[in-house]
């Protein structure tokens, strides 16, 4: 292809490629659409009080919210001339879809409504669910979709859906997948979502329906593993805006769910159900509660398999926060494979879990410190881990924390051949 002459007007000014959707703006400078929309976002992000960026090829004033004209003629021209080269290896250019008229979107709010309100109608459900399919497909095909249909009210649509489907206990609801996932994809262009879940008990409630099903192994939901991930998002999404009184009153039933799936789950999964976790965490008796759930000992386990670095880094996110009580040291000690876990990850997975492991093994040697655990400490290869730190190459506030984990029990450990060793590399003689 690059033997080929493209015709330079095909080209886009800014990304200097064949324009896949040319559209034109006010100063008369035709650009690929996705290029001078990143523009526009762009300059947008640098200076926001500056009501207009400047034409990347004019220089003039291109007001932020300005309408981009497509250009049919130059995509036609594009598309012919694209069809008229695929023998030389030049691939069509699809014709760009539209976004979607906000007045359709309406009219499958009103009949998903309308349907919702009488179930006994066999042809209004067959109408719900074509409905919610129609509004999925819209919601997946771009983001543009899914920033009008927020603005249209779906993503309040779909909570009253959820919510009408748990009061009336039909985990099987035809369409409930659908509305997961077009909540999910909608609810964070949508302002008013905030006001709609931030106090609302019921939809939690709703969710953990949801959870609790797939975990009981419930055989009315047809499709575990596309509706349990698109169900944690939604709890995430709400978690994110929900008020701290409604984030306090979450039950231990709740978080027995979330830390259920934490195991043999896939890592969507994993991760979404850590991110609820420490979003929760600190506030109320909610970090009890995740005690008592059993977290603990789940992610030492999850520890213990090696999993890829977001993970590690949540994982040991949770713990830190776990192991500032006592009731959460305590069941770390539990188990066999805690200390040596953390001294495992040291050094081997990022700066973040790093952070995070030797705040752990701070609380536990500063809190929970008696002469088995101080024993084991050395033992596991804790200690000879907390002197590598010191030895590594790796940010001051880290070899901080782990030299004053040493001093804690420096008479225990002094006679240990990794403290010698450490000694005499540290200071030359």
């Amino acid at each position: 292809m690059d033997e080929i002459d493209i015709p330079r007007y095909f080209l886009c000014p800014i990304s200097l490629q064949i324009m896949k959707d040319p559209v034109t703006t006010v100063t008369g400078i035709t650009y690929d659409r996705e290029s001078i929309e990143l523009w526009l976002i762009t300059a947008e992000v640098e200076d926001e009080s500056v009501p207009a960026a400047m034409c990347p090829v004019t220089k003039q004033p291109l007001p932020r919210g300005s309408d981009l004209t497509p250009n049919h003629m130059l995509r036609r021209l594009i598309q012919a001339w694209c069809i008229a080269n695929a023998k030389n290896g030049v691939d069509r250019i699809p014709t760009p879809k539209s976004t979607v008229q906000r007045s359709l979107v309406l009219k499958l709010v009103r009949d998903l409504n309308k349907s919702s309100s009488n179930n006994n109608n066999n042809s209004l459900s067959t109408l719900r669910v074509n409905g919610l399919k129609k509004m999925d497909e819209l919601a997946k095909e771009s983001e543009k979709n899914q920033k009008c249909m927020a603005e249209a009210g779906v993503p309040k649509a779909m909570v009253f859906f959820i919510m009408k489907c748990f009061r009336e206990g039909k985990i099987s609801c035809l369409g409930l997948e659908e509305a997961l996932r077009i909540l999910q994809l909608t609810c964070k262009h949508s302002i008013e979502f905030k006001h709609i879940v931030e106090d609302n008990l019921d939809f939690i409630q709703s969710i953990l329906w949801v959870l609790k099903d797939h975990n009981n192994n419930n055989q009315e939901i047809r499709n575990f593993d596309t509706i349990i991930p698109h169900a944690l998002a939604v709890l995430k999404k709400v978690t994110e805006v929900a008020s701290s009184n409604l984030i306090e009153t979450l039950s231990l039933d709740l978080f027995k769910q979330i830390v259920n799936l934490l195991r043999n789950s896939s890592p969507q999964i994993t991760r979404a159900a850590l991110h609820i976790l420490i979003q929760t965490c600190p506030f109320g008796r909610n970090k009890i509660k995740i005690i008592e759930s059993g977290a603990v000992f789940e992610l030492i386990e999850i520890e213990l398999t090696n999993p890829e670095k977001k993970t590690s880094e949540l994982v040991f996110c949770v713990l830190a926060h776990l192991c500032s009580c006592a009731d959460g040291r305590q069941q770390f000690l539990k188990h066999a494979g805690g200390l040596a876990v953390a001294a495992k990850r040291l050094l081997r997975v990022s700066p973040a879990t790093d952070d995070r492991a030797l705040c752990v093994l701070e609380s536990i040697a500063r809190f929970s410190a008696t002469r088995e655990v101080v024993v084991e400490m050395l033992r596991v290869g804790v200690v000879s881990k907390l002197c590598m730190v010191l030895q590594a190459d790796c940010a001051f506030y880290l070899k901080k924390k782990a030299r004053e984990v040493l001093r804690l029990h420096s008479g225990s450990w002094s006679g240990s051949p990794c403290i010698q060793v450490y000694l005499l590399t540290r200071y030359t003689r």
